[in-house]
This record gives C-alpha cells, structure tokens and sequence, in this order.
C-alpha cells in the first residue's frame, strides 16, 4: 500500500567540500560524522585556511538521543569503543582538525536550537553540510528553509536509520521514529498508512488513516523503514 515513486521524497547525493565558501557550517549525528569528517579532509587538503572558518555540531555514534538532554562534555562524547560505527569520525578526530568550533550534544532538539542561533548570525558566503539520518536532515532543512538558504549553499547526506517522521493529516500530529508501513498517531490514535509522500516545510512524511471504510481491519503491520 506504499505508493513508491513520489517525487517529493527526498533523494541525496554524497558530500562534498564547497571550495568557494567563505564559511562551513557542520551538522552531523551518529554515522553521518564519518561524511562531515570525509569533507573536512577535503577542505584540509584544498583550502587548509577554511578549517578555521568551520563550526560543527554533533552528536555522537556513541550518544542515544535523550530528551531534554543538553550538550556533553568532550570526555563522555569520545568514550565510544574501537571499531564502534562512525569510530573514525570521534569528537577527538574533530578536534585534531583545529576548527572554529565544535560542540556536541545529546539530543537532536538541543542541536537544532544551536543551528538556528548560529543561522540568526551566519555571513554571506556560508555553506551548511547536514549528515545522519532522513529525519535528522529534514528537521535541520526546515529550519534552512526558514532562513532561505538557497539550494546551492545545502548539502546533506543520508546515513543511518531510514525511520520516518510521520504527519497525521488528520490532528496535524507528528510520530516520531517510525519504522513500519502502519502506525498509530501518537495525539489522535488512528492508524496511518505512512506514505512516500514527503513535505520539506513540515519536513515529514504524511500518514493517512488505513481503516476509514473499515474500523478496525488493518493491513499487515511490517517493518520497512529500518
């Protein structure tokens, strides 16, 4: 029931240092910080001077997100074990890289209020990287969107968990870290079909109630977004 080839779903392309920009900005979770780390040794090796025009933000391989978490300590954020997945893109490898800023945080929502204070003050000429997982990139679109930043100062790359966050038509609702093709809204409780239909402004996908004509009878209920 899936519909399959919506042209709103977003597609990306892997990163890539902007050579041309008088500023970077970085926004990477969990396995997403091995992409930001790929495009810091490219400017590293093509433009060194811009290492110290570069702020990046973080969170961790290591760090499940926490609610009402705030940012970590470097000590706790580099404790992650060797051979952990994003293991070579630690907060301690970010650090050797002699950046502007780095900071890193526990929690996507902490993050994202950094990222746009930092857009309330950004300088014509930055460009904004964004690595991790669809839902971390569309949250972090939003807010660029916002500010209108144009298409060719973005750059994202998905790494991670393809769970989706979930926009109830119905109560206007958002579930979180959803993994299967039904799901129940978290406000209103019905059953959602979740869709291929994805929306940058409310940076979700749309989920459509799957028991209208029928209360009651759902669809096989199966893990798809993994």
């Amino acid at each position: 029931m899936l519909v399959t080839g919506i042209k709103s779903k977003p597609v990306y392309a892997p990163l890539r240092a902007d050579t041309g920009g008088r500023y970077h900005l970085m926004l990477g979770k969990g396995m997403g910080n091995v992409a930001l780390m790929r495009v810091l040794r490219e400017l590293s090796s093509a433009t060194p001077q811009a290492l110290a025009r570069t702020r990046v933000l973080l969170i961790p391989a290591e760090f499940t997100p926490l609610t009402n978490a705030g940012t970590e300590s470097m000590g706790a954020a580099a404790a992650a074990p060797a051979g952990a997945a994003g293991s070579d893109a630690r907060p301690d490898d970010f650090s050797a890289m002699g950046l502007e800023e780095l900071r890193t945080f526990t929690d996507v929502a902490t993050l994202l209020r950094e990222f746009r204070s930092l857009l309330d003050t950004a300088l014509m000429g930055t460009r904004l990287y964004v690595a991790g997982p669809e839902s971390f990139i569309g949250l972090a679109m939003k807010i660029a969107l916002e500010f209108d930043l144009n298409k060719d100062e973005i750059r994202a790359e998905e790494l991670g968990s393809s769970a989706r966050r979930v926009y109830c038509i119905h109560c206007r609702a958002t579930t979180e870290d959803v993994r299967t093709n039904i799901v129940r809204c978290v406000d209103c409780g019905s059953w959602l079909l979740v869709r291929d239909h994805y929306s940058r402004r409310l940076a979700a996908y749309m989920g459509v109630m799957v028991d209208a004509e029928a209360p009651g009878e759902l669809p096989e209920i199966k893990e798809v977004f993994l």
